[in-house]
Order: structure tokens, then C-alpha cells, then sequence
């Protein structure tokens, strides 16, 4: 596997791979296909707006993951950020790959001056992807019920933070 960090010119059909992975996990996403399909690349390919992809040997995405500091607007807002689109593939699922992501994802923000922590939305049934935060320090702070309706089907969704300010950076 190579991990590359995604582009909105080099993206190796990021929409699309994302997109298939909405489908087949609509219970598992925030979003719908349709959502995804007309909006523009995620983030702005700085250090603290990247996308990162996953690639097999046959330079295809595996698994992907976006993170962008908050406050853009809003000063106050500015010591946290929000990781979001997180996506392995099935057939490459159980692998640690989604872990690698997202300790890739934590390295990075590390060296950002200013940034104390990453909070996250999680859908409160994922219980596979609430297992992979928490193993690598996330802890829930808000929970809503029915924060997320999809046709006739509500959905509870899970806030959940990591404070960076206190870990060590590894390389």
C-alpha cells in the first residue's frame, strides 16, 4: 500500500471511489451519493486542509480520509478540527489500514502550530468505527438522537474528540 495525499487535481477518482462506499454503507455515512457527487474536493491541500488516500499496487484507492481545521471564519474556532470521509474499501477491510489513516491524520495535525484537537461525527451504530477512534484515544462527547434522517430512517449520531495537545508525535 502507498499512502499519498490527495489532490483536487491529483485525486485518483476520490468522488467516486467515495461514493460507492456511500452506497454500499448508507447507514454508515452522514451523507447520501448524491451529496457527494457535485460538491468540490473536500480540502485545500495545506497542512491543515489535506485529504489522504490509501493505493494498491494498481494505483487504486483503498481508503481515504479528509481533515480541516475549523474557524476558517472564526478565530475562536480555530484550535480544533474536524476529520471527516473516512472510508476503507470491504475487500481491504480488517487490515489496519483504516488505523494507519488515521494515525497518519493525527501525526500531521501534531505539526500544526495551534491545532489542540480533532473531533469527529460518527454515526452511533458504526460500532466498527467508533471501536477504531476510541483504540486510538477519541472519547464521545455528545450523543443526538435522530440527528441524521434518511428517507423514513432516523439515525443517532455520536460526537467525538481527541485532545493532541498532550500525545507524543511519532514519525
Amino acid at each position: 500500500m502507498k499512502l499519498v495525499e490527495l489532490t483536487a487535481t491529483e485525486n485518483f477518482d476520490y468522488r467516486l471511489f467515495l461514493v460507492e462506499g456511500i452506497r454500499k454503507h448508507q447507514d454508515c455515512f452522514r451523507s447520501t451519493p448524491s451529496d457527494q457527487l457535485n460538491k468540490p474536493f473536500p480540502t485545500n491541500g495545506t497542512p491543515d486542509s489535506f485529504t489522504l488516500g490509501l493505493l494498491n499496487k494498481a494505483n487504486k484507492l483503498v481508503g481515504v480520509v479528509s481533515f480541516q481545521r475549523e474557524g476558517q471564519y472564526h478565530q475562536k474556532f480555530r484550535h480544533k478540527g474536524l476529520l471527516f470521509g473516512m472510508y476503507v474499501a470491504d475487500e481491504y477491510s480488517g487490515q489496519g489500514l483504516g488505523r494507519l489513516l488515521l494515525e497518519e491524520t493525527i501525526r500531521r495535525v501534531h505539526l500544526v502550530p495551534d491545532l489542540e484537537q480533532i473531533n469527529l461525527q460518527v454515526l452511533a451504530n458504526n460500532s466498527r468505527a467508533k471501536r477504531q477512534y476510541e483504540k486510538l484515544g477519541f472519547r464521545s462527547f455528545s450523543f443526538e438522537k435522530n440527528a441524521i434522517k434518511d428517507g423514513d430512517i432516523y439515525y443517532d449520531e455520536e460526537l467525538m474528540v481527541l485532545f493532541i495537545n498532550n500525545l507524543p508525535v511519532s514519525s
